[in-house]
């Protein structure tokens, strides 16, 4: 049986859950549905965004719907016009079989005359952005004084927004009977007081903790100097080839120039702010739906109402001013049951920032160090190696074949791999093996992490492929290996091979063990990372996460990243240092021997 029949909804939702292919309800959704549907009810619910509150909600107000009265029975607002579309289409998903249920969606933007005439033929639900519904009860184009329910969903960013006291005017248009259903990622005082002066005894449902983060979430700060923030952009974007993330800016200012940096080094990048017009901002969010935006770069205004499922990281170039925007920064990733990475990049001025932050998502932030230039090399190298391997090969070449064997004749396997290669590689080498590092020094101490020392670092040909993310590698290698959960750090997922550390003792059991086992059928390749051997001494907190000192230089992302399309096939934007050459030739022994199983 699915799992929504038990919550009491009725068989035209349960068929549309069916063709949606939901399975089983979210946490909030639960815990609300039985509520809203057994009772009229205020209810404040506090879950994370991206959790299914919209589900959460709709399925119950559709239901209660009256359809054979047209009159306005229910109003939804939210922040922003795209959070409104979204609302209303899931509405109209939700509610496909439900005959003569119209939904409207009102907001800013479009034609004020033509939503009030959609409101005329019958609009049973109103899904509206505060500024926009204010301006039409000012008109008289729509009546709310008798509707019976009311939703304020991301009630946090609409006041966030300065939309209180549109939101105190529309409330106090409606009947005080009506009730009331309150959704929010986060409780603070703002919405508190309109709980107290508009609902009556509403029941609270918590996800989780009030005001913490998803679950789903990994937690991670880079340590730069305030120079050098752009260049820790771009390393962590190269350390990630395939990324797919949105980069948080304070001002529009800085949100367009970084975003025409990115542009001009050569990334798939585009800024969204409040200074672009609708058609630029919906033209912007097409393009980043469709994946040809990997790097978005927002404000935090401009970036409510973002619901894409796939983001894999959050990277916050600048932290928020206020520490409780961080919540709905990292919410916009670790959506959907997947898991995400949050990264801030922070100066040592604003250490006191991470500590009151890590206190409102009550999780730990995990220091890490900027990728050094062979660590990006060794992760790209890989990557190119899995991206040569699953290529999908055009036949059309078939008829060229034997002239291009002719010109390779001379070339053996060994060095026929090297020069395919390395046509893609050598840019980022020459490039990489020349920079220099840019992490500042580590704040580990003055955070009070216990020292370990002998760490050591694993590169195994397993990844994103073969359904892993970050969390279920470690669970796998802490039960294959035996060993407990803080033994596992430091586990970092690419596409087709991951790296993870453990303290030097467990080294003999992990090579042993791991190079004896088959995942499918597949022969698992365990490897020592060659370029961590001088540099495995490590910190760690109570929980097991590895805080390296600045001589340390490990890296780990959730994902990869293309790099097509660089200015002379080279990424630009630092300065250069200096590296051995042989490091190459080792890169490449290695992804040899990783591939022969």
């Amino acid at each position: 049986m699915n799992k929504f029949e038990q919550l009491g909804l009725n068989e035209s939702l349960l068929l549309a859950i069916k063709d949606l292919g939901f399975e089983n309800p979210s946490e909030v959704q639960e815990k609300a549905i039985p509520i809203l549907l057994e009772k009229d009810t205020d209810i404040v619910a506090l879950a994370q965004t991206g959790t299914g509150k919209t589900a959460a909600f709709g399925f119950p107000l559709i239901q209660k719907i009256n359809v054979d009265d047209r009159r306005t029975q229910a109003l939804v607002l939210s922040p922003t016009r795209e959070l409104c579309l979204q609302i209303t289409n899931e509405i109209k998903q939700y509610s496909k079989y439900v005959k003569e249920l119209h939904t409207v969606a009102i907001y800013g933007g479009a034609n004020i005359n033509e939503q009030a005439k959609e409101i005329k033929r019958g609009a049973q639900i109103i899904v509206a952005t505060p500024g926009r519904m204010q301006d039409m009860i000012n008109r008289g184009m729509v009546n709310i004084k008798n509707i019976n329910y009311c939703v304020l969903d991301e009630a946090d960013e609409m006041l966030n927004m300065g939309f209180y006291d549109d939101i105190t005017a529309i409330l106090s248009d409606t009947p005080d009977e009506k009730s009331t259903w309150l959704f929010s990622a986060t409780m603070p005082q703002e919405v508190a007081r309109i709980a107290r002066e508009f609902m009556r005894k509403p029941l609270e449902i918590t996800v989780g903790h009030k005001n913490s983060g998803s679950q789903n979430v990994s937690h991670e700060f880079y340590l730069v100097n305030a120079r050098d923030r752009y260049a820790a952009l771009k390393r962590l974007a190269d350390a990630n080839p395939d990324i797919f993330s949105v980069v948080f800016c304070r001002t529009k200012r800085d949100t367009q120039a970084i975003a025409e940096k990115l542009i001009e080094d050569g990334y798939n990048a585009a800024a969204l702010h409040g200074d672009l017009s609708q058609a630029q901002r919906d033209a912007v969010m097409k393009s980043f739906r469709g994946r040809q935006i990997q790097m978005l770069v927002a404000t935090d205004v401009a970036a409510r109402g973002i619901d894409v499922d796939d983001i894999t990281h959050v990277i916050n170039y600048q932290l928020p001013d206020e520490v409780e925007t961080y919540t709905h920064r990292s919410g916009r990733t670790g959506r959907a049951g997947k898991s995400g990475t949050s990264m801030v990049i922070v100066t040592k001025s604003e250490l006191r920032k991470i500590n009151q932050i890590e206190k409102i998502i009550k999780t730990k932030f995990e220091e890490k160090p900027i990728p050094s230039g062979i660590e990006i090399c060794e992760i790209q190298l890989f990557h190119l190696a899995n991206k040569i391997k699953d290529v999908e090969i055009d036949h059309e070449i078939d008829s060229y074949l034997p002239a291009i064997e002719e010109v390779l004749i001379d070339l053996s396997k060994e060095e026929l791999i090297k020069r395919i290669v390395s046509v893609e590689f050598n840019r980022f080498l020459a490039y990489y093996k020349k920079s220099r590092d840019i992490s500042a020094e580590t704040s580990s101490n003055r955070r009070g992490e216990i020292p370990t020392d002998g760490a050591v670092r694993y590169f195994i040909n397993i990844g994103s492929r073969d359904n892993f993310d970050w969390m279920s590698l470690k669970d796998f290698l802490r039960d294959t290996l035996e060993l407990g959960r803080d033994d596992i750090f430091k586990v970092d997922v690419k596409e087709g091979f991951s790296f993870f550390n453990t303290d030097a003792e467990h080294v003999d059991r992990v090579m042993n063990t791991m190079n004896n086992i088959r995942l499918e059928g597949r022969k698992i390749n365990v490897e020592i990372s060659k370029n961590d051997g001088s540099r495995n001494q490590g910190r760690r907190d109570h929980g097991g996460r590895d805080r390296r000192n600045s001589g340390n230089r490990e890296r780990r992302g959730n994902s990869d990243r293309k790099f097509e399309g660089r200015k002379d096939g080279k990424p630009s934007g630092e300065r250069k240092g200096r590296r051995s050459n042989d490091t190459e030739k080792g890169f490449f022994d290695r992804a040899k021997r990783s591939r022969r199983s």
